[in-house]
């Protein structure tokens, strides 16, 4: 996901999970957004205002009458440059404010003045309040009108009942502002395959051989996918802790490479696109059956399995598209690997260089093709998810 050249009004009301906004704001931040948070007088008893400013790096507005401010009118100017406005958590009273265009502080005028993008409210409330007929009214008079309903989950309340009303999880919030603010379900109908993180090469039961691989890209391509519009299934090494954000990918956690192949080749069939964004490990050794001890190890390792020529062999018409990670000769070296791979695209990197490759949040690629070769500047994997979806569709 990439909010880069977006602006994001989050609106915080009363609650306790009021809190939880901190990481919404976080998350958003690291993604590109520019975050304007506008908090109620009581969601400022949950959280100091200053704690938001520091993870916005914008000023959090409250009052309706603060005289420091820009000669414009503030909830207008507000209300006309931010592409989508969240209320996050959105109390009882806050939404039935809203529903009957009441206007009495600084978060309420500027979202009646708002008209520019797509409203969404995240509720987060005792139970008994959100089952409410006027409650569950005022909703159903606001999704009418076009507001988006993240739903509440069900969960350990403030109040100690465990019940609906407890505020979405962060994560689940940004994901789906992002499939709202960008529509683009160009995916859509279509099936991508990720590999994503390290597998790991045993010497006996406790020792294994492995690399620095995060899993990051490979999440950030199947979470890109996901937003816009495809079914996506993940492969992933065992353990990794990062985890794609929509819920609805297909995780197959393996732990060598071995395993990854057979899951990938078992999931072939029914892919359009095969994206191998892993970091396998390359070699096998001969596994003790017991703990190896000793002074000194001398090891004997030979080629494994190679996951992107098994895919070639029986893709039919799906697209293989595979990573280069290397420390020399970086475009000869991808071009021979796009060639003996029989893969249709190739993203290429310099894994020596700062900013670039593993268990870091940028990259520096070049997407190689048979037919032309573009480098790209530094920037997010989220970003480079995007860009690669886009080339992906031109094959």
């Amino acid at each position: 996901m990439d909010f880069t050249n977006k602006t994001i009004a989050l609106g915080v009301t009363g609650g306790i999970a009021a809190y939880k906004a901190c990481e919404i704001v976080s998350t958003l931040k690291r993604l590109g957004a520019d975050v304007h948070v506008v908090m109620t007088r009581n969601a400022t008893e949950f959280v100091v205002p200053l704690t938001l400013e520091t993870l916005s790096g914008n000023r959090v507005i409250i009052d309706m009458f603060d005289r420091n401010f820009e000669h414009n009118v503030r909830h207008i100017s507000l209300a006309n440059r931010a592409d989508a406005f969240l209320i996050a958590p959105a109390t009882a009273n806050f939404i039935a404010k809203y529903t009957h265009g009441i206007a009495d502080d600084f978060l309420s005028t500027t979202l009646l003045a708002y008209k520019k993008g797509p409203v969404i409210i995240a509720p987060a409330m005792n139970s008994n309040m959100l089952e409410h007929d006027a409650t569950q009214s005022n909703i159903g008079v606001l999704k009418s009108r076009g507001v988006h309903l993240i739903n509440s989950s069900v969960g350990m309340l403030a109040c100690g009942v465990k019940g609906a009303g407890r505020l979405a999880k962060p994560s689940d919030i940004v994901a789906t502002l992002y499939d709202i603010v960008f529509k683009n379900k160009d995916y859509a109908g279509k099936t991508v395959l990720v590999t994503a993180g390290a597998t790991k090469t045993y010497l006996d039961p406790v020792r294994f051989i492995t690399n620095h691989s995060s899993g990051k890209m490979g999440v950030a391509i199947a979470d890109a996918a996901t937003a816009r519009g495809a079914k996506v299934i993940l492969v992933c090494g065992k353990g990794m802790s990062i985890k794609p954000i929509n819920k609805s990918v297909d995780i197959f956690e393996v732990d060598t490479t071995q395993e990854m192949c057979d899951v990938v080749l078992d999931n072939v069939a029914k892919c359009n696109y095969i994206i191998k964004a892993a970091a396998p490990a390359d070699y096998v050794a001969d596994v003790a059956t017991q703990k190896i001890k000793g002074d000194k190890l001398s090891l004997s390792l030979k080629k494994g399995v190679d996951i992107a020529t098994s895919v070639s062999k029986i893709k039919g018409s799906a697209k293989l598209i595979i990573f280069a990670a290397e420390t020399n000769d970086l475009i000869k070296n991808a071009k021979i690997k796009l060639k003996a791979k029989n893969a249709d695209m190739v993203v290429a990197n310099d894994v020596t260089e700062d900013g670039a490759g593993f268990n870091v949040d940028t990259n520096i690629a070049t997407i190689i093709t048979a037919s032309k070769t573009v480098t790209l500047d530094k920037m997010t994997k989220e970003k480079l998810a995007d860009v690669m979806l886009d080339a992906a569709k031109e094959l």
